[in-house]
């Protein structure tokens, strides 16, 4: 039986009904829906709609269409149903009887479907900032395996500082933390009741909507009926928020991804994160990174859907907003698995220490510290840039490092080199020379990695 009718009289297009019903996708939100009916019940009998009797025996009932829904993978499909709520409200009736009918009193699928909602996305919100707390631990390991590792840090991917990789990988954890934070943000919001606001003016029954929201752990409650149906920027939210993680991490897969070229050879991915080629045998391909970075899109289109199915609406519930339910999910299926596969890569990950030591000790990475240490003899910095900028020059003629150029040559360009300028150039003085908060001294990056250990661990 569907949850409308009365005022027809024929029967819908086949085509139609097929296009119309979401139980396909939205099936997904019966646990929520569940929830909701519990609190529901307890509610509109607080109100005198239902008798204790009647609540007790439909919410008997709804757990046992929880446990069965949970149970039986084939049980979804058993009824045909336009959507969850009336596949819920159909076992319920053929549960209870007649009795089952008094559940939807003074509720609307509008809010119905906006509660169940948001219900399920703060449940998925959790288990979002759990995968990204289990990236950052990733993060953290390899980055303390490898305190000691240097690499050519780049601009315009072109070598420019000598870095820790160790701080190379703590700039992702900042990243992932800046995700975080925008994900517990929108938590906050998502977490107001809607239930009460009914189709878009309120219910006509005496609903306790605070003792709703305190039954289903709601923060707050939803001020006005009408945006409370027709309101969708939490989703917006979300999936706007786990497009910009899935940037955070399509730049890591495309660094992985160069890094692990024989031109670069920085690092190796294991045979478990790897595929190889239906053609050529030598081929090792980093498929999982490759993918993530793919999957990136995915959930950009999504987040551009959203935005163009919800800017013409008209107030309040328009049936558009169904589109908002696979664009939703499939944004959380994509963030999770592509997060799960991060963290998997990062742990599955070979450093090649010679190699980035190799290319960090070429390209000219220590011009800057050499323009440093003039400064620090009392020459302008912009003077110092110049003259290390002349020096390069003279380097790149005579096929030369600026370290294997003679004190001689570096006389001759300025009175203020002496033999210490030659202590300023090593890698390891580069290092120690960035002190500053947040820079890639030795002593820093320690501190940075004691700091997010323990950041993590909250």
């Amino acid at each position: 039986m569907k949850l409308w009718g009365g005022r027809f009289t024929g029967e819908a297009d086949k085509d139609f009904a097929e296009f119309n019903a979401s139980f396909s996708f939205d099936r997904r939100l019966i646990e929520a829906d569940i929830q909701g009916s519990f609190a529901q019940a307890e509610a509109i009998c607080k109100a005198g709609i239902l008798t204790r009797e009647e609540a007790d025996i439909i919410i008997a009932a709804l757990q046992k269409i929880q446990e069965q829904g949970r149970d039986d993978k084939a049980y979804l499909d058993s009824r045909d149903a336009e959507d969850v709520h009336s596949f819920v409200e159909a076992e319920l009736v053929s549960l209870v009887g007649e009795v089952g009918y008094k559940l939807h009193t003074g509720r609307s699928r509008n809010d119905q479907v906006a509660t169940d909602l948001r219900l399920f996305l703060r449940d998925e919100i959790d288990k979002t900032l759990a995968r990204i707390r289990g990236m950052q631990q990733a993060l953290i390991d390899l980055a303390e395996a490898h305190q000691e590792i240097i690499i050519p840090g780049y601009t315009h991917l072109q070598r420019a500082q000598p870095i820790l990789f160790a701080h190379y990988l703590l700039a992702y954890f900042e990243m992932m933390k800046r995700d975080a934070n925008r994900f517990t943000e929108i938590r906050a919001r998502v977490n107001q009741l809607p239930l009460g606001s009914g189709a878009l003016a309120g219910t006509g029954f005496a609903i306790d909507r605070e003792f709703v929201a305190q039954q289903l752990g709601f923060e707050g409650i939803c001020a006005n009926s009408l945006d409370a149906v027709s309101d969708r920027d939490f989703v917006i939210e979300y999936v706007g928020t786990a497009a910009i993680a899935m940037v955070h991490l399509s730049r890591l897969a495309e660094d992985f991804i160069i890094y692990a070229t024989t031109e670069f050879s920085f690092i190796e991915l294991s045979d478990a994160v790897s595929t190889g080629s239906s053609l050529m045998p030598q081929k090792k391909n980093p498929d999982s990174l490759e993918l993530i970075r793919g999957k990136a899109g995915r959930v950009f289109g999504h987040h551009a859907a959203l935005l163009a199915m919800m800017k013409g609406l008209p107030m309040a519930y328009n049936k558009d907003m169904q589109e908002d339910k696979e664009a939703l999910f499939d944004a959380i299926d994509t963030l999770h698995g592509s997060l799960r596969v991060m963290t998997t890569v990062l742990r599955n990950v070979r450093v090649n220490g010679e190699r980035t030591r190799a290319a960090a000790s070429v390209g000219f990475l220590n011009a800057t510290d050499l323009a440093d240490y003039l400064v620090r003899k009392g020459l302008e910095f912009r003077h110092a840039h110049e003259l290390v900028g002349r020096l390069v020059n003279h380097a790149i003629k005579r096929g030369s490092r600026l370290e294997d150029l003679p004190l001689a040559d570096y006389q001759a360009f300025s009175p203020l080199f002496a033999d210490d300028l030659f202590m300023a150039l090593q890698l390891e003085s580069s290092l120690r020379n960035k002190p500053a908060l947040g820079g890639t001294s030795p002593e820093r990056v320690k501190d940075a990695l004691q700091s997010t250990k323990a950041e993590v661990s909250k």
